[in-house]
């Protein structure tokens, strides 16, 4: 499968979770987007159309703790922080948005860290 065809069934996907995912005021949608060298993650409420927070490996904050490691580390790291983030802003239980990724590598290590920073699912 060529990139291109990759990147538009990973679109199709990511449109068909959208399609039944909701984020709201109680329960904001943590959105996930993960590209071949990082991360970014995001806690939206779409009633509003307002990012509420959010935490990426870009951030000089997060560059200093992941220097050096496994990208899978550096999610779990990111996830963290931005439950964290999530838990200061009022959050305490999300709908998980995937962004059309299959639920392992990084993206599983992103959920599991939220989760144990105390973010529900």
């Amino acid at each position: 499968m060529s990139k291109l065809n990759t990147r538009k069934a990973r679109q199709t996907r990511h449109a068909r979770i959208r399609a039944t995912l909701k984020g709201t005021a109680e329960r904001p949608r943590l959105c996930v987007f993960r590209s071949l060298q990082h991360i970014y993650v995001q806690v939206i409420d779409d009633e509003q159309g307002h990012t509420l927070t959010s935490a990426s490996t870009l951030e000089p904050e997060i560059v200093q703790k992941i220097d050096g490691k496994k990208k899978a580390e550096q999610a779990d790291i990111v996830g963290t922080m931005v439950a964290q983030r999530a838990i200061n802003a009022g959050v305490k239980s999300v709908v998980f948005d995937r962004g059309g990724y299959k639920y392992h590598g990084r993206v599983k290590s992103l959920a599991e860290a939220a989760r144990k920073a105390g973010l529900e699912f």
